[in-house]
């Protein structure tokens, strides 16, 4: 029986963000201490199996309450399903021929939930792998952030951008380009300016992630999208600032420029906090980081940041101060 396995990590967003879906640009990063995997195998019929965020058995009213306070309503399955229909669609838009062999998926997300670490996009690139995989097909590396994009927003209704799906499908350190001049088209999939970056060991990050608390995506973006769309002045000329951290952030990372990188960070955040009322549990995060000596910024939509330090007696005072406000925080390394 063949068994095919296939990973995708959480992200980080590091600078330019919310800028992705804004024709702005980003750099994030891989977080490997956090994956999830998608298993497929032969089978005689096409079976999607339930996993841990699919059960419908609990054992009281409240137990149901909170898993839907740190879950949502809907589990992994949407998304598989939403995935292998899109591929359907893409492979009868190329003309290629499937072949007949069903198949059993399952998926496992070690990924903290609601926390702006990407995880509902990584089960989906995870997925996806799969299916290139067992039917033999080549798409091009460039158009598989959009290919997961599209399964996102055109079926399933998510707000999102593109960030975290061109830094699941690269991995590493990713700087994204997504000015109208970058556009590139593929198989009719339009794509963008994607550059891999190598980062020294001596220009350590971290991220912090709160254990108890999380925000979905939808609730951050959705009122920034309407403001930009809108014409909202301040909300136009931020965007424009988070591209230009995200370029100057490139610059600080290929020239290993500590200084600079961590002046940026802070900056992205500043800008954020001016154009958004942001919850007060997640400003706390970041100001306890800066009271440490470290830069902080929120790694996506909420509930996670990121941030640079200098050294680990640093790191073990981030990690103290942040454990005392519910948070966990993790080293990363190139």
């Amino acid at each position: 029986m063949r068994i095919i396995r296939k990973r995708a990590y959480a992200r980080a967003g590091l600078l330019g963000n919310p800028s992705d879906g804004y024709n702005g640009k980003t750099i994030a990063f891989s977080v490997k201490d956090f994956w999830s995997e998608v298993s497929l195998y032969d089978w005689h019929t096409l079976e999607i199996l339930p996993s841990q965020y699919d059960h419908g058995r609990f054992r009281s009213i409240y137990e149901l309450a909170d898993d839907v306070t740190s879950h949502g309503y809907y589990g992994g399955i949407r998304l598989l399903k939403a995935t292998i229909k899109r591929f359907v669609d893409y492979c009868n838009a190329q003309d290629i021929q499937l072949h007949s062999q069903n198949f059993s998926v399952r998926y496992d997300s070690h990924i903290p939930r609601q926390v702006g670490l990407a995880g509902s996009s990584s089960i989906i690139t995870a997925m996806l792998r799969c299916l290139l995989e067992f039917y033999e097909i080549d798409m091009p590396l460039e158009i598989q952030p959009s290919f997961v994009l599209s399964v996102e927003q055109d079926e399933l209704g998510i707000t999102a951008g593109l960030q975290d799906r061109v830094i699941q499908i690269y991995e590493g350190m990713v700087y994204m380009d997504f000015n109208k001049s970058q556009e590139q088209v593929q198989h009719s999939i339009t794509h963008y300016h994607y550059e891999s970056l190598d980062w020294s060991p001596d220009l350590p990050l971290y991220i912090a992630y709160h254990t108890r608390l999380g925000e979905p995506t939808e609730v951050f973006h959705n009122d920034l999208r309407g403001r930009f769309n809108r014409g909202d002045s301040d909300v136009v000329g931020a965007m424009q600032q988070f591209a230009q951290y995200a370029e100057d952030g490139r610059d600080a990372i290929l020239s290993n420029d500590l200084s600079q990188l961590s002046k940026m960070i802070d900056a992205n955040f500043n800008t954020r906090q001016d154009i958004a009322q942001l919850p007060q549990w997640q400003v706390d995060m970041v100001e306890t980081a800066r009271r440490c000596g470290a830069s902080a910024k929120f790694a996506g939509s909420g509930g996670a940041i990121v941030g640079t330090y200098t050294d680990n007696a640093m790191l073990q005072t981030l990690s103290k101060k942040l454990d005392a406000i519910g948070s966990k925080v993790i080293a990363i390394h190139p």
